[in-house]
């Protein structure tokens, strides 16, 4: 296993591509936290609601990993809050000693036209999707710096390469994380810290079921909305999946030379 002996804390690790990352470094040996959270401040999500019981499906994914033979733990934090943000890291080194991986997944989607869109809405995704990778990634550097190095890796997006139309925020916040990336895997290239970022293409969870019912043609269903995006943007046909993350999570995670990079996992993806 090569990540035997490792740790690894995943946020928005309950469901979704989280839960593809956790699972694919727990099979490669690693321990691992899994932070989510039950609520957050306004229901513009892909949830479409406040109370998004991530911290209940956190706890599902532990069973799953001890399952496989390896220790996990859920905790309940909100990740644009400092000092929740501080806990998960306190916690999860006083459950497991160390943090050797940190992978900031957790994110947020509305689909809104600029004209149309709430203060709320745009508040919302760029605290989750900016502030909250900042704040993770403040938390955990000082305990890689004494541990001698470590691994971060931040969810961005495809989104965070080429826009979208009524998604101008969400891309905005992708853009951000992988600036932020580059700019962070330099400042902390001299203390055996690689800071890389994952850009999932079309993955069906709970944000491209959203996409593909508020980017419907007449008289399309959700799934017919989903399949012609299928076909439309992907050359290879086929969607990616939560464990294909989880694939480039374990790579990140097992090479010392890679770091500012925002890697896509995308089939080919055409985006105009």
């Amino acid at each position: 296993m090569k990540l035997q002996g490792k740790v690894a804390l995943v946020t928005g690790g309950g469901r979704g591509i989280g839960r593809g990352i956790a699972l694919a470094l727990a099979a490669e040996g690693a321990d691992v936290a899994i932070v989510e959270t039950d609520v957050v401040d306004n229901p513009y999500n892909q949830y479409g609601t406040r109370q998004i019981n991530g911290y209940q499906a956190a706890q599902n994914v532990v069973k799953e990993i001890q399952a496989m033979g390896r220790r996990a733990i859920a905790i309940q934090a909100d990740v644009t809050k400092w000092d929740q943000v501080q806990a998960m890291v306190q916690k999860t080194v006083k459950e497991f000693g160390r943090i050797d991986i940190s992978v900031h997944n957790a994110g947020v989607i509305n689909v809104t036209p600029v004209e149309e869109m709430s203060e709320e809405a745009y508040d919302l995704v760029m605290d989750v999707n900016v502030k909250g990778v900042f704040l993770c990634c403040k938390a955990v550097i000082p305990q890689m710096k004494k541990q001698g190095g470590g691994k971060i890796i931040n969810t961005a997006s495809i989104g965070g390469k080429n826009a979208f139309p009524t998604l101008a925020h969400y891309c905005a916040s992708k853009f951000a994380v992988v600036g932020f990336t580059n700019g962070l895997a330099k400042e902390l290239a001299k203390d055996n810290i690689t800071v890389n970022a994952i850009c999932p293409g079309i993955v069906r969870t709970a944000m491209w079921d959203l996409l593909a019912d508020a980017w419907k043609q007449p008289g399309e269903t959700v799934e017919q909305s989903w399949q012609r995006h299928l076909e439309t943007l992907i050359p290879q046909g086929r969607a990616q999946t939560p464990a294909d993350m989880g694939a480039l999570a374990v790579f990140f995670a097992t090479n010392d030379n890679v770091t500012g990079q925002a890697f896509n996992i995308d089939g080919g993806v055409e985006l105009h």
